[in-house]
């Protein structure tokens, strides 16, 4: 792949607005393996191959199984999945797949069901911070390191 622009270098107001968020998400109620799998299923969905490895790896050394991320994107046909994460991952599918009609009031209901307004609001930021780091990295060709 060709070499692009390094965000980090040629704009570091905007690199460090987004690690702002990052620092954010670090501080938030939603479990760590609950943001590693919307941040890997986000990144499967983009076809992001440095944030799939970034965020595979932080996922195992937090504990998540191996099997659970294999089967990440057939999350609906498995057992492995607690309901809780299965509308996680709903959400983090229908907002990062906007385009197809975005958060829809079916999933949205279920959310609303199990997880009060500060916590759907903190998924709901999780899915788009790594939906903005997808962006960056695919579009500069970021390399696995």
């Amino acid at each position: 792949m060709e070499k692009r622009i390094n965000i980090q270098h040629t704009e570091p107001q905007a690199y460090k607005a987004m690690l702002g968020l990052e620092g954010y998400l670090a501080t938030i109620q939603l479990a760590k393996t609950h943001k590693e799998l919307i941040k890997i299923r986000a990144s499967q969905i983009n076809a992001c191959a440095f944030c799939i490895d970034m965020h595979t790896k932080d996922a195992l050394k937090n504990g998540e199984t191996p099997q659970r991320i294999f089967l990440l994107n057939a999350w609906r046909e498995t057992s492995l999945f607690t309901e809780e994460e299965k509308i996680i991952l709903a959400m983090t599918e229908e907002v990062t797949l906007i385009h197809q009609g975005g958060l829809s009031n079916e999933t949205y209901a279920k959310a609303k069901a199990f997880f009060d307004e500060k916590i759907i609001a903190q998924i709901l930021m999780v899915i788009v911070t790594i939906n903005a780091w997808n962006r960056i990295a695919v579009s500069t060709h970021l390399e696995i390191a």
